[in-house]
């Protein structure tokens, strides 16, 4: 038992969730500056303010997973090949895109993110380690936000 009164081995399935959150959230960071740079149209400067709110957020549950898949006795995945195979996310092309094409895209990621938090979650509360579950409620709050903005875009 740990000093924060986990063990790695209750954990270790919460740990999993948390790194493929982190994978997928280094992926959705590329691909949110991608779109702030490329985004195309009249939705442009509505757009590129929005995408560089949401790439900042980003970075900072980026920091906040990493550091509590190490609070809970486990490493984070730290490179760039390895955030990429592991990541259900898929990165953007270079290239020009409409505001249309961005919301749908982002629509799809956080939804896939909305469904793997669920599931992560689950994962904590069964090792009781609310504070996992806590971060993966308030990253699941902020998700479902973002999601009913998009959808109100795309009408």
């Amino acid at each position: 038992m740990s000093r924060i009164g986990l063990s790695q081995e209750a954990t270790k399935k919460v740990a999993e969730h948390l790194d493929q959150h982190l994978a997928d959230l280094h992926v959705l960071y590329t691909k949110l500056h991608n779109y702030h740079w490329f985004v195309q149209g009249p939705a442009f400067f509505t757009l590129h303010e929005k995408l560089e709110e949401l790439y900042d957020g980003v970075a900072e549950e980026i920091d906040a997973v990493a550091e509590r898949i190490l609070m809970i006795g486990h490493s984070p995945t730290a490179s760039l090949s390895a955030y990429l195979k592991k990541a259900k996310l898929k990165e953007a092309d270079n290239v020009g895109i409409t505001g249309q094409e961005v919301a749908t895209s982002l629509l799809a990621d956080y939804s896939e993110l909305v469904k793997g938090l669920r599931a992560g979650i689950a994962a904590a509360q069964e090792a009781n380690d609310e504070v996992s579950a806590d971060l993966m409620i308030g990253s699941l709050s902020g998700y479902e936000k973002v999601i009913w903005m998009l959808e109100a875009y795309l009408k």
